[in-house]
């Protein structure tokens, strides 16, 4: 059993081995360079680690489980981490200012979110939540001589610990009803008396854990920092830290009968529909691709929440399926942003403008960003109709009819700014300031980083056996507790 606990902690151990490498290393001689380097290469020791850890899992440690969700949002969080190094070395190149401490904060964060995952006691998931949160701060406010940058990091901080408060509250409160910590024993004690402060414990977390998602009515700080934030910290923020904090609430939700009672499906519901409705309905008066995407995101976070809602059957599927959807196109729609973005050391190019026509400059990087748009509309043939297809099919199996009629009118709603940004690419070039990449930006590792995820979006679309069988399997070894 240390053996295999020591195993399990591998790709942690490796990402926080890999940040204390780069802070030594930024001590001794700054080398951009040399530093991303060295955040790659632990990141995709720790990626490899991952597979090592599949063959020894579960694994049940007094503060963290590793089991097949774990092990899924781990492999998510450091791929997106891994996507994020290399997509800001191409954004940093330009950058005005100190550009190593950045690789510190996004190593920091990861880690934070590998505990956050697994976390099955409340100081455990505090403290991941935390080493999550904190870096992302810096990270959004990197850009300093930006106003916008500034403000997105402040906003951030501000409310992010707002939504920490909630938590703790929340955590007294069951803490105070129960005696207990670890969350498997306090929701068995719950579940033989709650109580007032149970389910009041219980609403206080789920709000601290519904701004971190941006749910409705808790989304509001979304499309200003998305906006606002460096492009490679916005589309981590977007990505690797969102699945952290989505794993958690499937590993409550699905593992304790206390939190599977009518009540609470039913405010998830609520939550689920206005988040649907909300999130696209405001995005089709927006004219920044960030803002579009920080309310995309929005959307399928309410799509995503019937997971949560039925916790039975397919769920557990249905919820690895449509994270690995999203992830790869936010991956791919962000992606183009850097890139532009990266060229000047200046405001990010997140205004439509800066896009239209692009396709009679760049093809390639057009089709990518078609591509993606194209999935998180839930196109056949992309990878986002795989997920977006699951999730429906698991509310028609759970006769959950009012969230089904919210994904399919949401879907139509999102399907006219998704295309929106789509045919301003094949618009005539304006003759307004554009932004651009530099010719060879196919063959630098950013490049070949998008033009991957795109391939990926593509071929899981078509051929998405792997992806089932890799969520089936986060099914069958996810561990239900008494």
């Amino acid at each position: 059993m240390p053996f295999a606990a020591a195993i399990a902690y591998l790709p942690m151990i490796l990402v926080a081995a890999t940040a204390i490498t780069v802070m030594l290393g930024i001590a001794w001689r700054r080398d951009h360079t040399v530093t991303v380097a060295v955040s790659v290469l632990g990141l995709a020791l720790a990626l490899i680690a991952q597979a090592f850890a599949w063959r020894v899992i579960p694994v049940h440690t007094p503060l963290l489980d590793f089991d097949g969700l774990a092990l899924l949002a781990g492999l998510l969080i450091l791929a997106s981490t891994l996507a994020c190094a290399i997509l800001a070395h191409v954004y940093l190149e330009s950058f005005h200012g100190a550009r190593e401490e950045f690789y510190i904060l996004l190593l920091c964060a990861a880690a934070g979110g590998l505990v956050l995952a697994a976390s099955r006691h409340l100081a455990s998931l505090f403290t991941g939540l935390e080493l999550l949160s904190m870096p992302l701060y810096g990270m959004l406010a990197y850009a300093f001589h930006e106003k916008r940058s500034l403000e997105a990091g402040i906003k951030y901080l501000v409310l992010s610990a707002a939504a920490s408060a909630f938590l703790l509250f929340g955590m007294a409160l069951l803490y105070a009803q129960t005696g207990e910590l670890r969350i498997d024993i306090l929701m068995a004690s719950l579940d033989q008396n709650a109580g007032v402060w149970g389910l009041t414990g219980i609403g206080l977390m789920l709000v601290g854990l519904g701004f971190k998602l941006s749910v409705v009515p808790f989304h509001l700080w979304t499309p200003d920092v998305y906006e606002g934030g460096p492009g490679p910290a916005a589309t981590f923020l977007a990505t690797a830290s969102k699945v952290a904090v989505f794993a958690l609430m499937m590993r409550l939700m699905l593992s304790t009968p206390v939190l599977q009672g009518e009540w609470l499906r039913m405010v998830l519901t609520g939550l689920a529909l206005a988040s649907m409705l909300v999130g696209n309905l405001l995005a089709l008066t927006q004219s920044n691709l960030k803002r579009i995407l920080g309310y995309s995101s929005i959307a399928h976070f309410g799509y995503l929440l019937i997971v949560l809602v039925v916790a039975d059957g397919l769920a557990a599927e249905t919820g690895g399926v449509y994270l690995i959807t999203y992830i790869l196109s936010t991956l791919a729609a962000f992606g183009v942003v850097v890139l532009i973005s990266g060229t000047t050391g200046g405001e990010d190019a997140s205004a439509l403008h800066y896009y239209r026509g692009l396709f009679w400059r760049r093809p390639y990087l057009t089709a990518v960003l078609t591509v993606s748009m194209l999935s998180l509309a839930g196109i056949p043939a992309t990878v986002g109709f795989i997920g977006k297809f699951y999730v429906i099919a698991l509310g028609v199996e759970a006769h959950r009819w009012w969230l089904v009629g919210g994904i399919l009118i949401g879907s139509a709603i999102g399907l006219y700014y998704y295309l929106r940004v789509t045919i301003t690419l094949f618009l005539p070039q304006p003759g307004m300031r554009r932004r651009d990449v530099s010719d060879d930006w196919g063959l630098r590792a950013g490049g070949l980083v998008v033009l991957a995820i795109a391939g990926l979006v593509i071929l899981l679309g078509v051929y998405p056996t792997p992806m089932i069988e890799l969520a089936r399997a986060l099914g069958d070894v996810t561990i239900r507790l008494p």
